[in-house]
């Protein structure tokens, strides 16, 4: 049988809640479409999906 995998993100001694994002970005190279994934502050999601860093 198949286990599932489940991650769990504790709020331990101060973390904050983390959310994973996945965005599309084509390459300057090939013209291929690539994904680039990250866990970032929730708060900081919307700057991941502006392109700043």
């Amino acid at each position: 049988m198949a286990k599932k995998a489940v991650a769990t993100f504790a709020a331990k001694a101060g973390a904050k809640s983390m959310v994973k994002c996945i965005r599309m970005e084509k390459s300057p190279k090939t013209g291929a479409y690539i994904f680039s994934e990250q866990l970032v502050e929730t708060e900081k999601a919307k700057d991941f999906f502006n392109g700043k860093k």
